[in-house]
């Protein structure tokens, strides 16, 4: 049985960091690509980052530069340093696994998640 447990949420001010991590358990899980999405109230679950296990990264927009994605192939975890932080980044942050390499970043194509963790930026 395959689990994602996230830790490292919180209450911060903008301009501040937050460091998010994501530990994968599961006998013989092996996850091609791992990732973080959010989602804020109102709003579908979108795609933060996404690094697969050759450290091949993507970031959507709005976080270029702020936000690095990184991954730990022999411990099967996966970590988002979040700098810069503004208040349109709070949301719930969910870490997310997948076998496959052909996983788009359409949030219902991944097949593992963990149960989110609440990041608020206050202004």
């Amino acid at each position: 049985q395959v689990q994602l447990v996230e830790s490292g949420g919180g209450l911060v001010q903008a301009g501040g960091s937050l460091r998010l991590s994501c530990a994968a358990s599961g006998r013989t899980f092996s996850p091609y690509i791992m990732g973080w999405f959010r989602q804020a109230p109102g709003k579908e679950r979108e795609i933060v980052a996404r690094i697969t296990r050759s450290s091949s990264t993507y970031y959507t927009d709005s976080v270029k530069g702020r936000f690095t994605i990184s991954r730990d192939n022999a411990k099967n975890t996966v970590d988002l340093q979040m700098n810069s932080l503004k208040p349109e980044d709070t949301a719930v942050y969910y870490c997310a696994a997948d076998r496959s390499a052909f996983v788009s970043n359409n949030w219902s194509q991944w097949n593992y998640w963990g149960q989110g963790t609440q990041v608020t930026v206050s202004s």
